[in-house]
């Protein structure tokens, strides 16, 4: 996979800043704001967390290989829409494109039509000034409608009827690809960059084809490419990982990718104790694990979204610690996204970078700030950890053995 390569983040990464979803399965309607350069998602088994997840999956999908696939992939709206729910699915992002810029609003409301999935209603919009009304530069419904082009659309600006080929085709996606729309370009190349992690193990272990490639496959197939890419591109970056990877695997010493004769690329893995590399599949899945995330971490030109999904499977409890403070530098340079439900990597985390999700009476996923729960911040400025204050029952939301992790009243929950 090639990418824009090389890109500099000097004049900052565009950040997403709230994110609003109705009618996506267990999510009727939850609103995240405030988001952080590094969020945790946290919560029981069922919570909303992967659903929550998913949704940043399925727009990524949507711009990389359209709506229809992503939408088909899920079981269209038999499966997708909320139970009971009769309106579209709304996914609604805030963002900046870098900081101190206005901020952007993007709103994407979906539904099945006659022929399968369209866009019911899609705006882009914007005030650039500290005053005035927010100015919608591309608006569009059912495959028709209108954008304003140019590096700073404004409301005297000409706008231009521009019918699209399909109901189910993104604006942002197809006009996004038009030089005179700037604005809707960044947005796509946001989208379109983004790296949702469904890491597998045993596809980590695979043996493919030689050749080098840029980025980490959303299953992790390809990571014997991405080392090659590395060694061959960036062996000083190559070198910094392995030492990362060193202090947190003992006795590993180096990692190597090499062309078989048949053409097929093996990782191999050398442990001090012996003499000869081991084959990647005869690794532990710890290794393995840490091994793919660094490579996405320590990216040349990084993902600007990063999500990953329960990184503590598979790894010892006394790594994730570490694991948190290298998603951390990386928050630098992208926007990370982290589901899990451990304390231990939670113990790293800040109050304000923490979403707690639990189901309410109804079944639907709600979603608290550990900011916003009464005592919490207190008790970390105290000197508490917030893994041990969750698993004390400090919080009073997520604990999986008390009505799916919701808490009895919401008197726990500071007013914003």
């Amino acid at each position: 996979m090639t990418h824009s390569g090389r890109r500099s983040t000097r004049n900052g990464i565009p950040r997403i800043e709230s994110l609003h979803v109705e009618n996506y399965r267990a999510l009727r309607s939850i609103t995240l704001p405030n988001l952080t350069p590094l969020t945790v998602l946290l919560g029981p088994n069922g919570s909303g967390k992967s659903t929550v997840f998913d949704v940043f999956n399925f727009l990524s999908e949507c711009f990389q290989f359209g709506l229809r696939h992503a939408w088909d992939r899920r079981g269209r709206a038999r499966e997708i829409k909320s139970r009971g729910a009769d309106g579209p699915i709304v996914i609604e992002l805030k963002y900046r494109e870098k900081p101190k810029t206005p901020i952007i609003t993007y709103h994407l409301a979906i539904d099945e039509g006659p022929k399968g999935p369209e866009v019911k209603e899609e705006w882009l919009q914007w005030r650039r000034g500290t005053h005035g009304q927010p100015f919608r530069f591309l608006e569009f419904r059912s495959g028709s409608g209108q954008a304003v082009s140019g590096e700073l659309p404004d409301a005297e600006d000409k706008r231009r009827d521009t019918p699209l080929r399909s109901p189910d085709l993104i604006a942002v996606n197809t006009l996004g690809q038009l030089s005179e729309h700037p604005r809707v370009a960044a947005l796509r190349e946001f989208i379109t960059d983004w790296y949702v992690s469904y890491l597998s193990i045993d596809q980590t272990r695979s043996q493919p084809e030689a050749g080098p490639q840029e980025r980490l496959s959303k299953g992790g197939e390809n990571l014997p490419n991405v080392i090659q890419y590395l060694k061959e591109q960036h062996p000083e970056r190559l070198v910094s990982m392995f030492g990362r990877l060193r202090e947190r695997i003992p006795r590993l010493e180096r990692v190597d990718a090499e062309a078989m004769p048949d053409g097929r690329l093996l990782l191999q893995i050398k442990d001090a104790p012996f003499d000869r590399p081991v084959l990647s599949k005869f690794a532990s899945d710890g290794t393995m694990k840490m091994l793919a995330y660094l490579t996405v971490l320590y990216d040349p030109a990084p993902p600007r979204f990063i999500g990953i999904e329960e990184p503590e499977n598979f790894l010892h409890p006394k790594l994730l610690p570490e694991l948190a403070e290298e998603c951390r530098s990386a928050s630098e340079r992208s926007q990370l996204l982290i589901t899990s439900h451990s304390p231990f990597l939670l113990n790293a985390m800040k109050p304000e970078e923490v979403r707690v999700l639990y189901r309410d009476e109804d079944g639907f996923t709600e979603a608290v700030r550990a900011t916003d729960i009464q005592g919490i911040p207190e008790l970390v400025k105290a000197g508490g950890s917030l893994g041990y204050l969750w698993m004390e029952g400090h919080f009073g939301f997520g604990d999986p053995l008390v009505n799916h992790g919701a808490p009895m009243s919401k008197k726990g929950v500071k007013s914003r």
